[in-house]
């Protein structure tokens, strides 16, 4: 089962009818869609519906996240008990295919007629997978509400982190909206150094943070990537929680993120004006440059190196290292470079600028476009990834299989998924540097560049090894699963 909450009218879900209230005022309605035997729940309340962004618009973060996510952690461990659901093709005796399913009145559909799909709720031996500070309380209301009780004594939570930066930072006082017993506070009330206490709550920094308590509560952590899973425990990347994560290490994982195979396909990719596999992708990939230049207004050539940029316009995510290091690149090599993305305003600007200087070699597109970002992955020879810090990253891993090779920062997932190039033993799928600044990045491309003039051979070996490397969801479903039942076999955490 997935929870979520219904941001927007989407296609194909289903109200179940089933109305839970929550905190004592909240009402909440449960709505389902099942897809290829997977339960698809969303939490329907007025709070989760925006007009701008899902946690943000244009003035700022919105005031009441705190309660929209909390609300969900309590929806979340309340579907279990209220919910019953469909079965799954699969599990029915004999097993149905889905459309035989959707004949006999679909999966939302009433199941008391004979014939009708029947239905089950999934009860209280669950294992709960917490996606970042958003749904971090789910362990501390496990610990703190139901195992007291009697209820969910089998059940565990894995706490996923995505991105530690965003912990869910709230005021003292806020602890007294969360249902919480108050001898709870101490679990997630968090202290920050003096020299962090800039516009804090409290004069002694003191503050409620919701993912330091999922942090402490949870039975096992797990990471996207290895590498990031090692950086969160040092004050490098622990963002203030690298000592309560270090104290966890013995139930911390790291697991890459996997991609979806069948939209990022470049034999298949039908935003591509020409399609290409393994066997064909030097031809292809030229093809889909060539149309890219035209498209863009660059001179067409094929034998120009397009380095391309794709990401948020985000100091996170390196622009600003970027557009530092591209002046010297296009006034000293014969390169095109093309940057898509959006985000801070001066950077936005500052891509324009770069067309606007470069007007033959540099095209910048503010915004965010789908098509295009599948045309540019194609067409790139060259995909930089400048990242100051990265849990995992996706841009290099659909890079890599459309052929096109990573020039990244050596950290976090991007040093687990791009390994160096060795000219000796021809291994590696692109190029990384530890210094993270300009001249780390330009001497990076440096030496892309130099390969991709000097030794076009070796140049396409790394290509090929980038689209033959596995970058599915398979191998990172299997991690999961042992992880699961490493949960499964260690007693609850807090109990």
């Amino acid at each position: 089962m997935v929870v979520a909450p219904r941001y927007a009218q989407y296609e194909g879900i289903e109200d179940t009818g089933v109305r839970v209230t929550l905190m004592g005022h909240a009402e909440v309605a449960y709505f389902h869609q099942q897809i290829r035997g997977v339960d698809f729940v969303f939490v329907d309340h007025p709070s989760y519906p925006r007009p701008g962004g899902l946690y943000a618009d244009a003035h700022g973060v919105y005031g009441d996240n705190q309660f929209r996510f909390t609300l969900l952690c309590l929806a979340a461990l309340e579907a279990p008990f209220f919910l019953p659901l469909p079965l799954p093709p699969q599990q029915l005796d004999p097993p149905r295919s889905p459309a035989q399913q959707s004949a006999n009145g679909g999966p939302n559909g009433a199941h008391s007629e004979v014939g009708d799909v029947p239905s089950s709720k999934y009860g209280q031996d669950a294992v709960f997978i917490a996606n970042d500070w958003h749904a971090s309380l789910v362990p501390v209301y496990l610990a703190a509400k139901y195992r007291p009780h009697g209820v969910y004594r089998n059940a565990r939570c894995i706490l996923a982190i995505h991105n530690l930066r965003h912990q869910g930072v709230f005021s003292p006082s806020s602890f007294a909206t969360l249902d919480l017993p108050p001898q709870w506070y101490g679990c997630l009330e968090w202290q920050y150094p003096p020299h962090q206490r800039q516009g804090s709550w409290a004069e002694e920094g003191r503050s409620v943070n919701h993912l330091k308590a999922g942090l402490t509560t949870a039975d096992r952590i797990v990471t996207v990537s290895a590498g990031y899973a090692e950086e969160i425990q040092t004050y490098l990347g622990g963002w203030g929680m690298e000592g309560i994560i270090a104290s966890r290490s013995p139930v911390l994982n790291g697991v890459v993120n996997g991609i979806d195979t069948d939209e990022w396909n470049p034999a298949s990719d039908p935003h591509l004006p020409f399609n290409y596999d393994t066997t064909n992708f030097v031809e292809g990939k030229a093809r889909c440059k060539m149309e890219l230049q035209r498209e863009l207004g660059l001179p067409v050539n094929e034998h120009i190196p397009l380095i391309a940029f794709i990401g948020r316009l985000d100091p996170q995510k390196g622009a600003d290292i970027l557009l530092a290091a591209a002046p010297g690149l296009l006034r000293h090599n014969n390169v095109q470079l093309v940057c898509l993305g959006s985000g801070n305003k001066d950077l936005e600007d500052g891509l324009r600028w770069l067309e606007g200087s470069f007007r033959d070699r540099a095209r910048g597109w503010v915004g965010f476009n789908v098509p295009l970002s599948h045309r540019l992955t194609a067409a790139a020879d060259i995909l930089l990834m400048p990242s100051r810090f990265e849990p995992c990253g996706l841009n290099q891993l659909y890079a890599m299989r459309y052929g096109a090779v990573p020039v990244a920062h050596k950290t976090g997932g991007l040093r687990d998924t791009v390994i160096d190039f060795n000219p000796w033993n021809q291994s590696g799928t692109g190029w990384t540097y530890t210094s993270c600044d300009e001249q780390g990045l330009s001497h990076a491309i440096g030496l892309s560049l130099l390969t991709y003039h000097n030794h076009p051979d070796d140049f396409r070996k790394l290509q090929l090894r980038g689209m033959n490397r596995e970058a599915s969801w398979d191998q990172a479903a299997q991690q999961y699963e042992q992880i699961i039942s490493w949960s499964v076999v260690d007693a609850p955490y807090c109990r």
